[in-house]
């Protein structure tokens, strides 16, 4: 990503916040912010980043949503008192980057779209981007995102109540970690990794933490991000492949972001209660600790995914803890737990392979990786498991 780049997504979500603070109606200050981004990607490899980026976007996108104004004969008689506001000057000093956040994070949108929506107005990317950051086409986003907008006219541009606060933030964290996962594990396409989406995933993490230092799963959910993407250097061959983590060449993991990790980790974990981001954290952060495979503490492992599965249970907990349960307690009693689950994916059948070959059962692991394989719509997630076992 070029300086440029860098600092419109930076600027991306304040832009919009002040115009929708200004005019309102967020689905109109959205478009205008757009394409004040595009006039500065623009402009401004060419004439060089002003000295106040923010009041140049403010104003250029002010002076779009002035002009749909225009456009529409029934706002004339608005047009003067907003051509006033919308005069150049420094931009406001206050950051609405977190009521936008709650916004776009509204509970009257679905997941996929509140989704879209943060990366389209909080992380400054284009329809385009999105959509070839998910393999989807690119109409699909911007059908969802246009659906988005229309659920969201007539929301006031203020945070939520204090009842509802909780509430909202919690959907912001997750869709931020829906956003990292799908950078770090694509569900589909060639490339195990989608790089690009999880460093954005872990800048909007941090801006979030800037917000809201003092929330210890925000800093559990970005220390989480950090330890875990600092493996991914060693996650693939060359050629792409998939290395599993007892096989990576742990030298090449990024021991700078392991550090920041684990500090923010360490300062989350003096607060309350460690929630479910937090315990994620103190995982990634045992598994990165361990110099070599054999000297994982697995023992520790599987106490924080009891304690997660106490907090927030799930498939993926599960499945997860029953890995632990069998380093800890061997395979077969595993392969009982997770007869016990009755999981139906394709992850589950990786684990119960992953189980067989562990309890010297060859030929019974190779047949459900092969099943895992075929429901994969990853490739290099398929390549691996098609090369069990060795």
């Amino acid at each position: 990503m070029t300086p440029v780049e860098e600092e419109l997504r930076r600027q991306a979500p304040a832009v919009t916040a002040a115009l929708v603070r200004r005019y309102g109606d967020f689905a109109a200050c959205e478009d205008a912010t757009q394409e004040a981004l595009l006039a500065a990607a623009t402009r401004w490899p060419v004439d060089g980043v002003p000295d106040d980026p923010r009041a140049w976007l403010v104003t250029v996108a002010s002076r779009r949503r002035i002009e749909a104004l225009r456009s529409d004969a029934a706002r004339r008689r608005r047009e003067e008192s907003l051509a006033v506001l919308a005069a150049p000057g420094p931009a406001a000093a206050s950051d609405d980057t977190l009521t936008l956040q709650f916004l776009c994070c509204h509970p009257a949108l679905t997941e996929a779209s509140q989704v879209a929506l943060t990366l389209r107005a909080v992380g400054g990317l284009t329809t385009a981007e999105i959509a070839r950051a998910f393999l989807v086409p690119e109409a699909t986003v911007a059908q969802r995102i246009s659906r988005a907008k229309a659920k969201l006219r007539g929301a006031s541009f203020a945070p939520p109540p204090n009842a509802e606060r909780g509430e909202r933030l919690a959907a912001v964290r997750q869709v931020l970690y829906l956003i990292f996962n799908e950078g770090y594990t694509a569900g589909s396409g060639d490339s195990l990794h989608r790089a690009e989406l999880a460093a954005e995933a872990i800048r909007l993490a941090r801006e979030l933490h800037r917000l809201l230092p003092d929330d210890g799963e925000v800093a559990g959910l970005l220390a989480l991000m950090l330890l875990t993407d600092a493996r991914r250097p060693a996650r693939t061959t060359a050629d792409g492949a998939l290395v599993p983590l007892a096989a990576q060449d742990r030298t090449r993991w990024d021991h700078a972001a392991i550090a920041e990790g684990s500090a923010l980790l360490a300062g989350a974990l003096r607060g309350a209660a460690a929630g479910p981001y937090q315990l994620q954290a103190a995982i990634a952060a045992v598994h990165d600790e361990a110099g070599r495979p054999e000297d994982t503490d697995w023992r520790q492992i599987l106490v924080l995914y009891d304690l997660l599965h106490a907090v927030a249970p799930g498939p993926m907990v599960t499945l997860n803890r029953l890995v632990a349960v069998a380093m800890v307690h061997g395979p077969q009693r595993a392969l009982a737990g997770l007869d016990a689950a009755g999981l139906d994916h394709h992850r589950a059948d990786a684990v119960r392979a992953h189980l067989l070959e562990l309890a010297g059962d060859a030929a019974g692991a190779r047949a459900w990786y092969e099943r895992a394989a075929a429901r994969t719509q990853n490739a290099a997630e398929r390549r691996y498991l098609l090369s069990r076992p060795t």
